[in-house]
């Protein structure tokens, strides 16, 4: 099952000792200035844990899968998220994973 955006709240509250709100708050202020960034073509990195940057997709002549007409497709951008080498190695089991107090 996944980790939702208020499941993580909760489990970094609980980790840190903040409260559920202030942690709401900063990973709303993070979410904002990623995403105003890479819109801005910036590359955001958070070192050794992820990469936020902006792909450029060249145009270039698709096919209609059900009829097999050739089309143009557009130049587009689109966002780009990469792994950093410390997140690599421990979901690897190269390194151990961090110890996370109990959410409430």
């Amino acid at each position: 099952m996944p980790l939702t955006k208020t499941d993580l709240i909760a489990a970094v509250a609980a980790h840190t000792g903040s409260t559920s709100k202030d942690v709401a708050s900063v990973l709303s202020g993070i979410e904002d200035v990623v995403v105003a960034n890479v819109a801005k073509g910036e590359k955001v990195v958070i070192t050794g844990f992820l990469t936020f940057d902006r792909a450029q997709r060249a145009a270039r002549t698709g096919r209609n899968p059900q009829t097999g007409e050739a089309i143009k497709i557009k130049a587009s951008k689109s966002p780009k998220v990469s792994a950093g080498a410390s997140f690599k190695k421990i979901v690897k089991g190269q390194a151990p994973a961090p110890k996370l107090a109990k959410a409430r």
